[in-house]
């Protein structure tokens, strides 16, 4: 059975707390996290006939990981089978398989694998198997302040959560991969949509 996130948009401040958890409880160095927040951003200001000033100015914050998608090209382009769907429906690679070829990195559009520099292979969200198989939640959902992340079978969160989406700006279209993301999007969403809006913080999230 499928399992992936539900993702609340509304609820997100952008702390980052979810990220910082992910890379304590792997401890990853500066060069190396699991989990990302892009912050998106949109929109200007104008001056009215009568002096005024207004504005359409819109900000959302976006939490992703791998989605373990239902069609992953990661694993569709590793030459070795390291990179594979599990029993529990989680994508991740064998160590024992990986070459560190780098082909699953630039084939996934949501940059979920990475090489670890270190130790030469292909490294990356696992939606914390070890804890799934323990009954408990992925350290990025326990870590939320907020509680703007689930993580369970992808029937169940669909049932608790029937208003969402697969894809909101700047992720790419659902299509690609068939993600299992869920996600509700804020209002600010939909501003993004009319009138286009930009990533701001590409340094920091590798982009």
């Amino acid at each position: 059975m499928p399992r992936g996130f539900f993702y609340d948009n509304t609820r997100c401040t952008g702390c980052r707390t979810c990220a910082l958890a992910c890379k304590d409880y792997h401890d990853h160095g500066p060069d190396m996290a699991f989990r990302m927040v892009i912050d998106y951003e949109g929109g200007s200001w104008h001056l009215d006939a009568d002096g005024s000033l207004s504005q359409d100015a819109f900000a959302y914050h976006v939490s992703v990981s791998c989605n373990h998608c239902n069609n992953p090209v990661c694993t569709r382009v590793c030459p070795t089978g390291a990179m594979h769907k599990d029993e529990l429906g989680l994508v991740w690679p064998d160590a024992t398989k990986c070459i560190g070829c780098g082909y699953c990195t630039m084939a996934c559009p949501y940059h979920a694998p990475r090489i670890d520099a270190h130790l030469k292979r292909s490294s990356k969200c696992d939606g914390c198997r070890d804890r799934v198989a323990e009954s408990k939640q992925p350290i990025c959902v326990d870590a939320c302040p907020v509680r703007a992340l689930e993580f369970g079978l992808v029937s169940e969160l669909t049932s608790r959560h029937p208003d969402t989406v697969r894809s909101i700006l700047p992720l790419p279209d659902e299509t690609a991969t068939q993600p299992n993301l869920l996600i509700l999007p804020s209002p600010a969403v939909a501003h993004a949509e009319e009138r286009g809006g930009s990533i701001v913080n590409r340094t920091e999230i590798h982009l």
